[in-house]
């Protein structure tokens, strides 16, 4: 092991354990929860846009005063009842099949309780990792963790598509469910040490003002946010209708769609190694322009190419251009907003810059479901890819997030 590797920090393999466990199992959610709805279910695109929207509507109701709340409190025990309760959510999903009590409607419950978990415990869990690690190795640490969850996205497609085949899509969800108790099991043996002190007389609503004000005040914090809000409007267009074309227009089975999702794992892993030096090379400003971009080239080339190129080559290079953008996008954004943040004021701003990013996202969802069904369903991905190329351009060029070269420092007090 190098001298330099995070793995030394007490504690990091731990935390890395867990989220590869949760990877795992989120893969296998990701791919069976759409394919119940498409297959099992016969849900129609605008139906997977709605789906998709259940699943973010937390981001606006619970961001805010989520962030609040996580100033205030110990995050470890938030990021590990967010992994029992979504592993709750999980088992719900067979036991309604086995009952004949599955429906859309459920699955909806399913989704919203799910963005639930990830709004808030995947809020906590962001800062839990800079309580290990030192803020000079961010951009380091969150690509080492797109590594784990790179590795989930090799491995979790071929466990999936063998376990559809044995159990059956919803039956499958069982397996996630397992794979997320571990993930809470690992968490629970971490050892943070973390000293709470609310302010007194703290008003619940001025907590919540201060931190739209200080992300008000971080111009580097409002411009990102900006140009991912408007990344996360294309993303979510696509990624409504993603599953439910490769079924019905590409006519990929369930096994050969489970299996392509292997190139999620392949574009992640690629920028997770890369990720690091990249970013110190040109800059972590330019390298998320880049990973924006990057997604939107993978949608152009699926919904213009589709013909030209057997349906599984296809998608899987959709699902890479996604992976490698995505992934640069991310560890990057991460990286800048935690910079320049000063411990106080960490659960406001991540839960205030998750509830600006998201807020697009729920209409690029039904939007996407909407034309999904309404027009070509190969319109919201061409929409998406073109959407998404030109929000790099304009970042490049309206914001000074090209000058970023390097991770700016966060002031002294909030």
């Amino acid at each position: 092991m190098k001298p330099d590797s995070l793995f030394h920090i007490q504690g990091y393999a731990r935390l890395w354990g867990s989220i590869l466990l949760s990877n795992l199992g989120g893969q296998i959610t990701m791919i069976v929860l759409p394919l119940t709805a498409v297959v099992l279910l016969q849900a129609s695109p605008t139906q997977m846009g709605l789906l998709g929207a259940m699943e973010l509507l937390p981001f606006v109701l619970l961001s805010l005063p989520a962030g609040v709340y996580l100033d205030r409190i110990r995050k470890l025990p938030v990021y590990i009842a967010g992994e029992l309760l979504m592993a709750s959510l999980l088992v719900s999903v067979p036991l309604a099949w086995y009952f004949n009590v599955l429906n859309m409607a459920w699955l909806y419950v399913v989704g919203f309780g799910a963005g639930v978990v990830y709004t808030v415990a995947g809020s906590a869990s962001q800062i839990v990792l800079i309580q290990l690690v030192s803020r000079d190795q961010l951009v380091k640490a969150h690509a080492q963790n797109a590594i784990a969850g790179s590795a989930a996205e090799v491995i979790g497609p071929g466990i999936a598509g063998l376990l559809i085949k044995v159990l059956g899509g919803p039956m499958t969800l069982l397996a996630d469910c397992f794979l997320v108790l571990c993930s809470a099991i690992m968490l629970k043996g971490l050892r943070i040490q973390e000293t709470v002190t609310p302010p007194k007389n703290a008003h619940f609503w001025r907590q919540l003002k201060a931190g739209l004000a200080f992300v008000r005040s971080q111009p580097l914090l409002i411009q990102s946010a900006m140009v991912v809000g408007a990344w996360q409007f294309f993303a979510q267009m696509a990624l409504s209708i993603q599953v439910i074309y490769a079924i019905r227009e590409l006519s990929m089975s369930e096994e050969h769609l489970s299996m392509s999702y292997v190139a999620l794992g392949i574009g992640s892993i690629a920028v997770g190694l890369a990720g690091p030096r990249l970013s110190k090379a040109i800059g972590p400003g330019p390298a998320l322009l880049l990973g924006v971009g990057l997604t939107g080239l993978g949608w152009i080339q699926m919904a213009l190419f589709k013909d030209q190129v057997p349906a599984v080559i296809g998608f899987a290079l959709m699902l890479i251009g996604f992976a490698s953008g995505a992934t640069l996008l991310f560890i990057n954004f991460l990286a800048i907003r935690q910079s320049v943040t000063p411990a106080p004021m960490l659960g406001r701003m991540t839960t205030t810059m998750r509830w600006l990013i998201m807020l697009p996202a729920g209409p690029g969802a039904l939007l996407g479901g909407w034309l999904g069904e309404h027009t070509l369903m190969s319109t919201p991905l061409l929409l998406a890819g073109v959407g998404a190329v030109v929000t790099a351009g304009v970042g490049w060029v309206v914001t000074p997030l090209r000058h970023l070269r390097e991770l700016p420092q966060a002031p002294d007090n909030p």
